[in-house]
């Protein structure tokens, strides 16, 4: 199994740029799916990015298409959000998630969660 622990997170004013990072231990060589979910209050869950450990297309919400980067370093096991231009609206607690096998959109299918990092971004 995996565990995964999210870091970078804070208050930011809007306009303003925040990386997030998640660390990877433990079951490490297998390939997933890793994704960045965010939960704002009172919202459901929302897939924000995602990209396989294998390679491939990264996959981005239309509500962050051009301002967030997912990226990964394999060699240090760490998965990266880096967001820029950031809004009042992207306020949300972020999750990075696993999950064996392809890529899905929907947060119900991932399996593994890290225990999440708060973003606060001010007008």
């Amino acid at each position: 199994q995996v565990q995964l622990v999210e870091s970078g997170g804070g208050p930011v004013q809007a306009g303003g740029s925040l990386t997030l990072s998640c660390a990877a231990s433990g079951n490490t060589y297998r390939t997933y799916c890793m994704a960045w979910v965010r939960q704002a209050p009172g919202k459901e869950r929302e897939t924000v990015a995602t990209i396989a450990t294998d390679g491939g297309p990264a996959y981005y919400a239309d509500s962050v298409k051009g301002r967030f980067t997912i990226s990964q370093d394999n060699a240090k096991n760490t998965l990266y959000l880096q967001m820029n231009s950031l809004k009042p609206e992207d306020t949300a607690m972020y999750y990075c998630a696993a999950k064996g096998g392809f890529c899905a959109l929907a947060p119900r299918w991932y399996n593994i969660w890290g225990q999440g990092t708060q973003v606060t971004v001010s007008s």
